[in-house]
């Protein structure tokens, strides 16, 4: 039975790395930081994560 703890800490890793457990960190934060304003829907925050991520040039050359 040790080996269903193993996988699911290894799963939330690749999450984590991936960023697939973005919104779900964002919902924490935000309950815990600021309460007053309603956070943002599911598919602004990857709009506004992407935008932030794409925007300028990202590279050395």
């Amino acid at each position: 039975m040790t080996l269903r703890p193993f996988l699911m800490n290894l799963w939330n890793i690749i999450r984590r790395l991936s960023g697939d457990d973005a919104y779900e960190r964002y919902l924490a934060h935000h309950a815990a930081h600021h309460p007053d304003p309603p956070p943002l829907s599911r598919t602004a925050f990857f709009k506004q994560w992407q935008d932030e991520k794409w925007k300028g040039v990202k590279r050395c050359c």
